[in-house]
């Protein structure tokens, strides 16, 4: 794994984080820059489990569903530029700020998560971040995350 343009696939996704189905919820990394920005994508399915519950009758993707795959793309990015990190592959949300929800997101539209480091290092990161559909802002937010030993 080399600095972009370059694509990750799921398999390469799951070697860098712990999640799993049904909390994995980043499909591909459409390309990165070490250190400084990445872009992934979440294809949404009328199949996702939580649409079971959110809404029975009118399926819309929980924000805060949203916000955790922001956070997982912003993971990849931060394991990936602190390569000593990828073996504890643990990054823990810390803190969000100027989080909104601007349009729902339904069975069928593809999220594209595209997040730019504002702060980064070893052990603490800041990234700004934003979940598209269709080129349109549906949510965004700054995240704080810091890397921990998974204890």
């Amino acid at each position: 794994m080399t600095e972009s343009p370059q694509t990750l696939s799921s398999e390469d996704i799951q070697r860098i984080l712990p999640h799993r189905y049904p909390f994995l919820l980043v499909d591909r990394i459409l390309s990165y820059e070490l250190g400084k920005r990445i872009t992934g994508v979440k294809n949404i399915t009328i199949n996702e489990p939580f649409f079971q519950g959110h809404f029975p009758t009118h399926a819309i993707m929980p924000g805060v569903l949203i916000i955790e795959a922001l956070a997982q793309v912003g993971g990849i990015l931060a394991l990936l530029s602190t390569p000593e990190q990828l073996g504890n592959r643990f990054l823990f949300l810390s803190g969000l700020d100027k989080v909104r929800f601007r349009k729902p997101v339904v069975p069928g539209d593809q999220l594209i998560l595209e997040l730019v480091t504002l702060r980064g290092g070893k052990k603490y990161w800041k990234l700004q971040g934003k979940a598209l559909v269709n080129d349109v802002l549906v949510a965004e937010a700054e995240l704080m995350a810091a890397v921990g030993a998974g204890e």
